[in-house]
């Protein structure tokens, strides 16, 4: 099978803090792009966007975040704060060479873009975010908003210690497939790449890391007004999505000075794998409008 990542490039950025794997593609010398890829995902779920990306003319970096596959898994749930997840990114730029950072985020990948962009806007050049709300929108509805609350429901169980993982591993991670293949359009993952997510979740520690950032979510004391966002952002949003209602999208584009929006009324919270053509199109657009 064809994953489209068979031009990239592997490698390990050792940053002061964290040992970060990450993917790359696309010339040393183009204009830099990250993309945060969210749960459970890893840097192979940007297969679709890494050769368009690179093709235009950008050098593309998407890691696996903190807690993922062979990337560091420090302990504890305050590791995997917000903030630590954000600092990984600007050091992650920093390690490339660039100060200001332009970056693509899915699902948690796209919260964490989120958070750069309200408390890092000196770091940002500009944010694309597909399928997630800003964090604080996203956690207040969990308890306030009667269909987000529904749709959060696997949050609060991801509260319990140790029950989770164990649904999570059990019977080879059929579980996790099955919700995975179900919260998305037919087709949308191809049953070749399996193995690929396996091996991921079966790296020691993996399985907790990733759910950690869930429970620092909830320990996070997210009550404080949101301010207004300058960082330009995209949001891009699937109004099928099983884990997000499309009113926090609202919610969360009307707190950008500088938003625009793609949505798609028939795709899901994995749009980026159901429609890659427009999606690579408008990004490309989007992250080359200060380079002309």
């Amino acid at each position: 099978m064809k994953t489209g990542m068979e031009d990239a490039r592997f490698g390990v950025a050792h940053l002061d803090r964290i040992a970060l794997h990450y993917a790359e593609m696309g010339p040393e010398d183009g204009p830099l792009v990250l993309l945060l890829h969210g749960f459970p995902d890893n840097c192979l779920g940007w297969h679709h966007q890494m050769p368009a990306l690179a093709k235009a003319g950008f050098r593309v970096i998407a890691p696996d975040q903190r807690g993922y596959g062979v990337s560091g898994k420090p302990r504890g749930v305050k590791a995997y704060d917000l903030d630590e997840l954000a600092q990984d990114v600007i050091d992650l730029g920093r390690h490339f060479g660039e100060e200001k950072l332009r970056v693509v985020g899915h699902d948690w990948g796209a919260s964490v873009a989120w958070w750069l962009c309200s408390t890092r806007a000196a770091q940002m050049e500009k944010a694309a975010v597909i399928n997630a709300p800003h964090p604080a929108i996203w956690k207040q509805a969990m308890f306030t908003d009667k269909e987000q609350r529904r749709k959060s429901r696997y949050v609060k169980m991801f509260r319990l210690r140790g029950l989770p993982e164990w649904m999570m591993r059990r019977k080879n991670f059929s579980g996790l497939i099955e919700a995975l293949e179900a919260s998305a359009r037919e087709g949308a993952f191809d049953k070749a790449e399996w193995e690929q997510y396996r091996k991921a979740w079966r790296e020691p520690k993996a399985l907790t890391s990733m759910i950690h950032w869930y429970r620092a979510l909830l320990k996070k004391d997210l009550s404080a007004p949101v301010q207004r966002i300058e960082v330009p952002v995209l949001l891009i949003w699937g109004e099928k999505d099983e884990f997000a209602d499309v009113s926090l999208a609202k919610k969360s584009i009307e707190l950008c000075e500088r938003g625009g929006t793609l949505f798609f009324g028939e795709r899901t919270h994995w749009v980026l794998r159901e429609e890659p053509k427009p999606i690579n199109d408008m990004l490309i657009t989007f992250l080359r409008s200060d380079q002309e």
